[in-house]
């Protein structure tokens, strides 16, 4: 997962809520701005889900219009157990 704010605010959020994958910050948008993710009102951004094969090949993704627009987590969970080791 790869989302805005700082590394410290990311690292207290996956303690939290322990999830089971590598989050990475991108306080500078960088990488949302590689994949094409929109920014809507208020300067937030619109959800977006892509799945990154380790050679850098989009296997999956959806750009979402709101936080209800989003495919559930069994679909995404279901898509990396698809993918080759």
């Amino acid at each position: 997962m790869v989302g805005p704010g700082d590394a410290e605010s990311w690292q207290r959020y996956w303690r939290r809520e322990g999830m089971p994958f590598i989050g990475l910050p991108d306080p500078d948008r960088t990488a949302a701005d590689r994949f094409g993710q929109e920014v809507g009102l208020f300067g937030l951004g619109l959800p977006a889900q892509m799945l990154i094969d380790r050679s850098g090949t989009l296997r999956f993704v959806h750009y979402g219009h709101s936080m209800a627009d989003i495919p559930s987590n069994r679909e995404v969970l279901n898509l990396l157990a698809s993918l080759p080791p």
